[in-house]
């Protein structure tokens, strides 16, 4: 199995959680200052990892 196939799944896993998560807290009633931040940072490390994941897992050839 290759690591950087499994590195990229891993990160665009997590990348869809964040976002996921983002999401969550955006659609809450009791979205306050301090969970502006909270979202915009969510929102920016998903993406920044979901991306760097497929760009990996797509950048890998297959061999067999």
């Amino acid at each position: 199995m290759n690591i950087k196939r499994v590195f990229g799944t891993l990160l665009t896993l997590l990348g869809i959680v964040a976002l996921i998560y983002a999401g969550v807290i955006f659609m809450d009633k009791s979205v306050g200052k301090t969970d502006i931040k909270t979202i915009i940072l969510c929102v920016v490390l998903g993406s920044l990892f979901f991306f760097s994941g497929i760009r990996l897992v797509s950048g890998i050839r297959d061999d067999a």
